[in-house]
């Protein structure tokens, strides 16, 4: 019996049973939640939720305009703009006269309302004011992203800066230091979407037949056979959701392999 009180108890393991070590499917959905997470979420924690833009089409619905670390561009009663008092708990998030609405009104322009329902323009002494009451041209700017660094133009073709006073004005030609400011967003942080498509299905419709043709082709004498007739029917086709049948009758047109009818 003294053999016995020597061997390791524990629980009886079966040739091929995994279940004591830690699944591989949890690792993988572990390491996709990781891949899903957004690089920015730190910087929106930080700031109550708000992060920065990086793009055009990221500038839509609620935003701020941070001008200086924690402090953003604060709407006055009187119409006119001053640089806001800095956030000493940045986690707070910036308060309602400093939220403005972002409407994109083309595909490089953009208006701004303020919480009192008026648009956003520069007058002719090259002050920001909130008093217009519809879109025009005055009320148009122009967000201009270079370097990882962002300034916004106005109607005058003069950036978006604070002055000595604490004004918010449109007053230089050139965007330098003074003029870099960012764009905060409150819009849910979302994963774009992985382009799951073929290979084959990317790209302009010259590149998808090449791709196509690449999969398929035997290549028994080594040379690439593309069908060189007009493309439009293929862009149609891609339009409609028959790319692959019609990028088949052009392989069957060609006799190219042994893939064809």
């Amino acid at each position: 019996m003294a053999e016995y009180s020597s061997v390791k108890g524990g629980k009886l393991k079966l040739k091929g049973d995994t279940s004591g070590h830690k699944s591989s499917k949890h690792k993988k959905k572990k390491r996709k939640r990781e891949e899903e997470k957004d690089e920015r979420l730190p910087d929106a924690e930080a700031h109550g939720g708000w992060w920065t833009v990086r793009n055009f089409e990221e500038i839509t619905g609620d935003i701020v305009i941070e001008m200086a670390p924690n402090a953003f561009m604060f709407a006055q009663d009187t119409g006119t703009f001053t640089l806001g008092a800095p956030h000493r708990n940045s986690q707070e998030g910036p308060a309602p006269p400093e939220q403005l609405t972002a409407i994109p009104v083309s595909d490089t322009k953009i208006a701004l309302k303020t919480g009192f329902e008026k648009y956003i323009s520069v007058d002719y002494d090259r002050r920001v004011v909130g008093q217009s009451d519809a879109i025009g041209l005055r009320e148009q700017w122009e967000p201009i992203f270079q370097d990882g660094k962002m300034a916004l133009m106005g109607c005058n073709n003069c950036f978006l800066c604070c002055n000595e006073h604490d004004d918010i004005v449109a007053s230089s030609t050139t965007a330098g230091p003074a003029e870099m400011i960012k764009i905060r967003s409150c819009a849910p942080l979302v994963k774009k979407k992985k382009d799951n498509r073929p290979s084959e299905d990317k790209g302009d419709i010259e590149t998808c037949e090449v791709s196509y043709v690449k999969k398929y082709q035997s290549f028994q004498d080594h040379k690439l056979r593309v069908n060189e007739s007009d493309r439009y029917n293929l862009k149609q086709a891609r339009v409609t959701g028959k790319l692959h049948e019609t990028l088949l009758d052009r392989r069957e047109k060609m006799k190219a392999d042994r893939y064809c009818k």
